[in-house]
C-alpha cells in the first residue's frame, strides 16, 4: 500500500525509529541475504531430467532469512494488529464478540482436529452427529424446517439462498428477474443477486430508518423473484413492518431472503421463520462466536422454509437405521453442490460448543445484553454526538456527523483520532442512507466499565472537535507505526509486487 510517509518514522525522536516496545520493522524482502536459510537442506543428487524445458531459469524470489529473523518479523507484525482480545472492537453490523477459549479447546480435540474429508463415512459418525446436532439447534432457534450447512461464509450463504430461490422458481417455470433490496443493505446483498443474473431494484428507507413499506409494495410485480432484507437492519433498528413485507412479497409470488448478519440481536427471542422468512444465512462468527476474519475460515449455514427445502444444496446429513450418512445425490430438486465436501468442521465444533455452554436461556440473555449495551452506548453519547434515528435501538447505535458541523472535522478525521486513543474506529460512512455515519456495535461481551472507558474517549474527542481543534484531527493518528495513509493514492496506484525502486519513489 502506498503511504505519504517515509519507511522509517523519524518523528519518534530516536535513532532506530523505535518507540519503546513499538518497534520498526522493514519489509521481509528488505531483510533478504542471498544464501541465508533457517534450515540446512542436502544437495539435490544428480537425477534424470523428467520435465524437459520446465526447469526454473531464475531465482525463486523468496527472501533469505534465519529462523530467528522470521519469528521476530511476524511477532512484530502481530503487535501492530488490533484484535478483539485487546479491547472493544466497535465495528457496527459486524458483531465482533469475544471468542470463548472453551471453543478452541473443543475444536482441537482428537477426532475433530485430525479429521480428513476423504475418510469413509463409517469412521466419522461422531462428526456427522455433531453437524446434525448443530443443524438441529439452528433450525430450532430460527423456527425453520431445514438448513444447508455447507456454505463457507455469509456471502456464500447469500449465494446459496438466492440459488435456492431461483431453483424453486425455475421448477415452477417462472423465471423472474427482479430482486428488491433496501438502500441500506449490506453490499453483498445486491452483489449476490446481480452475480446470478437478477436485476437489483433498490427500495428507499423512510424517515424512521426502516424499509419504506409503501415504496416496497409499489415495486412489487409479476417479475419480482423476491427480496433481500436484513433484520434487525443496518441502521440498528428492527423492521417492525417485517410481517407485512413478507405477506406482500409472498402475495406477489416471490420469496423472502433475510440477511442474518444481525441475528445476534434477536437470537433466543425472535424466530425468523415466524416472520415469514424463506431463507436466511447465519454467520457463525457473528452470532455463535467462531473466529472472525483471518482466524476463520468462515461459515454461513442457510436455514430454509418448507417451500425452499427441496431445493437445498448437496450434500446433507441424514440419520438412518445404520447411523448417520451423507446424501451426495438424491435425484430430487436440489440445485446441486455449492462447494467441495460438506462445510467448515472447525467452525461447526466451535459454534456448537458456544451453543451448548450457553443453553437456550443463555442465548436469550446474549441478545438481551447485546441490545442493552448498544442502548447504554447510545444514551451515554447522545448529548455529545448526534443520533441518526432517535428512540430505542437494537444491537448497534448509529450516529451521523451533525455534531461535527462547522468544526472542520470529518467522520474520517474523527476515526483516525480514535486510533491514537488505542481503539479500532467504529464503522464509518455506512449505512449509506445516513450522511457521515458512525456505526457502533458493542456486543454483549463488553462490560460496563469497558464501555465507560470507550464512552469517555468518544466524548472527549467530540468535545475537542467542537472546541475548534480541527488541526489536531487533520494530522491524526500521531502515535502509530505509520501516520495517515494516502488512501486515494493507495487505491489508484497499489504496489502489488515489491520493487525497491518503486517503494523508494512512493515514499518520496
Amino acid at each position: 500500500m502506498t503511504t505519504s510517509n517515509p519507511p522509517i518514522n523519524t518523528s519518534a525522536g530516536t535513532i532506530s525509529g523505535n518507540r519503546g516496545l513499538q518497534l520498526e520493522e522493514p519489509l521481509i524482502f528488505e531483510m533478504d541475504v542471498p544464501g541465508r536459510s533457517g534450515v540446512d537442506l542436502p544437495d539435490v543428487p544428480k537425477h534424470k531430467e523428467r520435465l524437459a524445458g520446465m526447469k526454473r531459469k531464475g531465482a525463486v524470489g523468496l527472501p533469505g532469512l534465519a529462523e530467528s529473523q522470521v519469528v521476530r518479523h511476524y511477532t512484530k507484525l502481530s503487535q501492530k494488529n488490533y484484535a478483539i482480545d485487546m479491547s472493544v472492537y466497535p465495528l457496527g453490523s459486524c458483531t465482533m464478540k469475544h471468542n470463548p477459549r472453551i471453543n478452541e479447546k473443543i475444536a482441537r480435540l482428537p477426532g475433530i482436529a485430525d479429521l480428513h474429508p476423504m475418510q469413509p463415512v463409517s469412521t466419522v459418525q461422531g462428526a456427522l452427529e455433531l453437524i446434525d446436532t448443530l443443524a438441529h439447534w439452528l433450525k430450532t432457534l430460527t423456527g425453520m424446517p431445514a438448513v444447508a450447512m455447507s456454505p463457507a461464509a455469509g456471502a456464500h450463504g447469500e449465494l446459496c439462498g438466492m440459488l435456492t430461490i431461483r431453483a424453486a422458481q425455475l421448477a415452477k417455470g417462472d423465471a423472474r428477474k427482479r430482486i428488491l433490496v433496501p438502500e441500506s443493505a449490506h453490499g453483498t446483498n445486491p452483489a449476490t443477486a446481480a452475480s446470478i443474473g437478477y436485476e437489483v431494484d433498490p427500495v428507499p428507507a423512510d424517515e424512521r430508518g426502516r424499509v419504506d413499506l409503501a415504496a416496497f409494495k409499489a415495486k412489487l410485480g409479476p417479475d419480482v423473484a423476491g427480496t433481500m432484507i436484513t433484520n434487525p437492519n443496518t441502521c440498528g433498528l428492527f423492521e417492525n413492518d417485517i410481517i407485512d413485507i413478507a405477506d406482500a412479497v409472498h402475495g406477489a409470488g416471490g420469496y423472502f431472503y433475510c440477511d442474518g448478519a444481525n441475528f445476534n440481536a434477536i437470537v433466543g427471542r425472535v424466530r425468523p421463520g415466524d416472520l415469514g422468512v424463506d431463507a436466511m444465512h447465519i454467520n457463525l462468527h457473528k452470532t455463535f462466536s467462531t473466529p472472525h476474519g483471518g482466524g476463520g475460515p468462515g461459515s454461513g449455514p442457510v436455514v430454509l422454509s418448507e417451500a425452499l427445502a427441496p431445493y437445498a444444496p448437496l450434500p446433507y446429513v441424514v440419520h438412518g437405521a445404520n447411523g448417520f450418512d451423507l446424501v451426495e445425490h438424491d435425484g430430487g430438486k436440489s440445485f446441486g453442490r455449492l462447494k467441495g465436501f460438506h462445510g467448515q468442521m472447525g467452525m461447526f465444533s466451535r459454534a456448537l460448543s458456544y451453543i451448548l455452554s450457553h443453553g437456550a436461556d443463555g442465548l436469550r440473555q446474549v441478545s438481551g445484553d447485546a441490545v442493552l449495551n448498544a442502548n447504554y452506548l447510545q444514551a451515554s453519547l447522545r448529548s455529545d454526538l448526534s443520533v441518526a434515528f432517535p428512540g430505542t435501538c437494537m444491537h448497534e447505535a448509529l450516529f451521523n456527523d451533525d455534531f461535527l458541523e462547522g468544526t472542520g472535522v470529518t467522520t474520517l478525521d474523527f476515526a483516525k483520532a480514535m486510533i491514537d486513543e488505542g481503539y479500532h474506529p467504529m464503522t464509518m460512512y455506512f449505512p449509506l442512507v445516513v450522511h457521515g455515519a458512525l456505526l457502533m456495535e458493542p456486543t454483549e461481551t463488553e462490560s460496563k466499565d469497558g464501555l465507560d472507558r470507550y464512552i469517555e474517549v468518544v466524548q472527549g474527542l467530540a468535545r475537542r472537535a467542537k472546541a475548534g481543534d480541527a488541526a489536531y484531527f487533520h494530522g491524526a493518528p500521531y502515535h502509530t507505526p505509520r501516520r495517515r495513509l494516502d488512501e486515494t493514492l493507495a487505491a489508484r496506484q497499489p504496489i502489488l509486487r515489491w520493487k525497491p525502486e518503486e517503494t523508494k519513489k512512493a515514499a518520496e
